[in-house]
C-alpha cells in the first residue's frame, strides 16, 4: 500500500468515526474507496436522509447523507445509497429505483453488518425483518425506523406524534397542532390558527407544551 493510500485511507475512516458505530467504519470505509463516487456529509434534511445521484459530464457519482443522524441511521442511510450506486453501475437507469434489482444489492450490504454481532439486539431484529420484505427506505419501513429512532438524542420536550395522547396539542416547524385519529401511518392534524387538517407522519418529531 502506497503511503498516498493509506493517508487516504486514515482520513476516510477519521470522518466515518464522527458518524457511525466504529465496529462499522473499516467496512463503509472500503465500501466508499472500492467506489468511484463523490460522499458528502450535509445538513439534516426534512425530506430525506440521503440520496444519490449518478455521474454527468465530468461529475463524478454523488452520495449526500445528513450529518445529523444518529450513528445506526447513518450506518443504515449511508448502505442504502450504497445500494443505488452498485445497482447503477451494473444497470443504468433500466430498473426501477427501488425495485428487486437494489433489493438484492441492499440486502447484500446489509448482511455482513446483520452478522457481525455489533449491532443492538432489537435493531438486528428489525434488520433482519427488513430483508424479508425490503422497504424503499428506513423510513417507509416504519418499524425499522421506530427502533432508529431510539438511538437518537432527542431534546427535552421533543416526542414523537405517535407518542402523544389523542387530542394533545404540539407544535411542528413553529406551528401549532391538534393531534387526530390515524389515517394509516399518519394523524389527521388540525392546525390551531388555520384550521386547516393535515396528514403528519407517525414518527414525526414534534415539540409539546
Amino acid at each position: 500500500m502506497s503511503r498516498a493510500t493509506k493517508i487516504k485511507r486514515e482520513q476516510v475512516s477519521d470522518t466515518f468515526a464522527k458518524y457511525m458505530a466504529i465496529e462499522f467504519v473499516d467496512y463503509v470505509t472500503e465500501l466508499f474507496l472500492d467506489a468511484n463516487v463523490r460522499f458528502k456529509i450535509v445538513k439534516g434534511r426534512n425530506s430525506k436522509l440521503g440520496d444519490f445521484r449518478a455521474a454527468y459530464g465530468d461529475r463524478k457519482h454523488q452520495i449526500t447523507v445528513n450529518g445529523d443522524l444518529n450513528k445506526y441511521a447513518f450506518l443504515v442511510t449511508t448502505l442504502h445509497e450504497f445500494a443505488h450506486l452498485h445497482t447503477f453501475n451494473e444497470f443504468k437507469n433500466s430498473v426501477a429505483p427501488h425495485g428487486k434489482e437494489w433489493q438484492q444489492a441492499f440486502r447484500k450490504l446489509l448482511l455482513p453488518v446483520i452478522n457481525s454481532g455489533h449491532l443492538p439486539k432489537d435493531l438486528e431484529a428489525a434488520l433482519v425483518n427488513s430483508l424479508v420484505v425490503t422497504k424503499a427506505s428506513s423510513c417507509s419501513d416504519h418499524n425499522l425506523s421506530r427502533v432508529l429512532h431510539r438511538y437518537d438524542k432527542v431534546p427535552e420536550g421533543i416526542e414523537l406524534l405517535e407518542q402523544l395522547p389523542l387530542d394533545a396539542s404540539f407544535f411542528l416547524n413553529g406551528r401549532e397542532f391538534k393531534k387526530g385519529p390515524l389515517r394509516r401511518k399518519r394523524f389527521l392534524c388540525e392546525e390551531i390558527a388555520t384550521k386547516k387538517v393535515y396528514l403528519v407522519n407517525a414518527l414525526a418529531k414534534v415539540k409539546v407544551n
